[in-house]
């Protein structure tokens, strides 16, 4: 099939080679099978869990992202309740889509069989890309929607067929209910094809039209935010002290490229080379540029490395039609040679990948040695301990006195606890609040309260606020998140010294 692509008043036909079905639905399929093992080991993940909560509170926002991730946690678990497998199978599925949209880009960009192979190993060998899949998070939605975008993008302009564009700003609509960071993208796509061309891309009517569908279905989102404060955007000045703590500036880049993996890594510095100086990739330098361009605002803005981890696929698909083809030009002795050995950076990256997989048993799985080494692996530890959490204040709560229980409500001090009481104990326990992030815009506790079950906190604190604090408990499992399911204290406190509209504002963090 031959197509044409229009560079300014020229045209040029570019044939366009066959997808590969059978090298990438192979490897499409070999990183769902990890996938789908690593989604169904251990249990619910702490931000999992704040999702089920939220979506049992339908609200046009939320303080930390959009109504997208609750409502879709509502609707698998409405399929299948309590059942974390089922929660997880949309990022599952949304990430076998981005191997082979990876291997689809490659072919955009004028790459056969061997480049389509080599940018989904690429995808799949990448332990953040791959297995940010086996859990249902912001992050692991929000990078594929980029992924398709960037598809969408590039083949309108092989094609010119703006309603490309149109689809492009309809997943953008969806996106930003998810969160925020994608008008980042457009901004640095606008601003790169300004500079590199086409500069026609950001007048296309149909672009602008999907544009202001964007906008109308935020309008809500956006109300909900304004009349609280902003906690979204409040929520970007934590991320930029978080991310000085994990290196700062200094380390942006290499710990982007570290995060790629083993294969990816290499395949993006190439993409990037080769949009910048290749002249086959010429026309679509601007999505090269436009990951440099988003690097750079992140870094200087202090986003996390993996913000602009959704524009990997572009530069992984690009690097892989470049070495493939550099592999080709060299005589059948240097071809073998060069062959082998990206077949062996493939293995290397492959068991890297294997090996950040959950295979260990739960009684296998070490305790963390300290709380770094805990935020470090949070995707592991923080899928441990909310069983025995929940009955441990179950028990707790079934303790109290009989007068205590008629108006008891619970506190907890995070919003991962809260959510997990509220998962699976909120059939045997009161009312659940916190003052943690989106929690805190659940509700204050009730005035009329007598006991308070407070998970967690600071005697301190508590006793600013209670006439009478004292311990009843206390929670420390072997495996498990510290400060929400390790070194947690259960108190029972009463008498209130202010009422809770004056006081929650004080409590409630991000």
């Amino acid at each position: 099939m031959t197509d044409v692509v229009d560079r300014g008043r020229a045209t040029v036909s570019t044939p366009r080679p066959p997808l590969a079905v059978r090298p990438v639905a192979a490897v499409a399929v070999v990183a769902a099978a990890v996938l789908l093992f690593s989604a169904s080991r251990y249990g619910y993940f702490g931000d999992e869990l704040y999702f089920l909560a939220a979506g049992r509170r339908p609200a046009w926002g939320y303080a930390d992202q959009g109504p997208v991730l609750p409502l879709l946690a509502r609707l698998m678990d409405t399929l299948a309740p309590g059942s974390y497998l089922v929660l997880r199978l949309p990022a599952v599925a949304l990430t076998v889509a981005a191997i082979v949209l990876c291997a689809m880009l490659a072919r955009e960009f004028g790459g056969g069989a061997g480049a389509q192979a080599v940018a989904a190993a690429g995808y799949a060998t990448s332990p953040f890309l791959l297995l940010q899949g086996a859990l249902l998070t912001t992050n692991a939605v929000d990078t594929v929607l980029w992924v398709i975008i960037s598809w969408l993008v590039a083949r309108w302009v092989r094609t010119r067929d703006d309603r490309l564009l149109l689809a492009a700003a309809v997943i953008t609509a969806i996106d930003i209910q998810v969160k925020w960071l994608v008008p980042f993208l457009w901004i640095a796509i606008a601003v790169s094809a300004g500079l590199c061309g086409p500069r026609r891309l950001v007048l296309r009517p149909l672009l602008w039209a999907g544009a202001g569908l964007t906008v109308l279905l935020s309008i809500p989102e956006l109300v909900w935010q304004w009349h609280r404060g902003w906690p979204e955007i409040q929520m970007t000045r934590l991320i930029g002290a978080e991310q000085g703590i994990l290196g700062g500036r200094l380390l942006f880049v290499p710990m982007t490229l570290e995060l790629a993996g083993w294969l990816a890594g290499p395949l993006l510095v190439c993409g990037l080379a080769a949009f910048l100086f290749r002249k086959s990739l010429r026309p679509y330098r601007f999505l090269g540029v436009a990951w440099i361009v988003l690097e750079l605002v992140f870094m200087i803005t202090g986003g996390r490395i993996y913000y602009s981890a959704g524009l990997d696929a572009v530069a992984i698909a690009a690097g892989a039609v470049v070495v493939v083809a550099v592999i080709g030009a060299h005589t059948p002795v240097r071809r073998s040679l060069l062959t082998a050995g990206l077949i062996a950076l493939t293995a290397w990256a492959t068991y890297h990948v294997l090996r950040a997989a959950p295979w260990l048993p739960a009684e296998r799985v070490q305790p963390p040695r300290s709380n770094s080494e805990a935020a470090i692996a949070i995707a592991v530890y923080g899928k441990f301990g909310w069983p025995e959490l929940t009955e441990t204040v179950v028990d707790a709560y079934r303790r109290m006195s009989d007068a205590d229980r008629a108006h008891a409500v619970i506190i907890a001090d995070t919003y991962w606890q809260a959510s997990a009481l509220d998962e699976l104990g909120r059939d045997r326990l009161p009312p659940i609040y916190s003052p943690s992030r989106g929690w805190g815009y659940f509700g204050a506790p009730p005035d009329d309260a007598t006991a308070y079950l407070v998970v967690g906190s600071y005697e301190v604190v508590l006793q600013s606020q209670f006439r009478e604090v004292n311990p009843i408990g206390r929670v420390d499992t072997r495996l498990g998140f510290p400060g929400n399911t390790q070194q947690v204290t259960l108190w029972r406190c009463a008498g209130p010294e202010k009422p809770w509209a004056d006081v929650w504002p004080d409590w409630m963090h991000l």
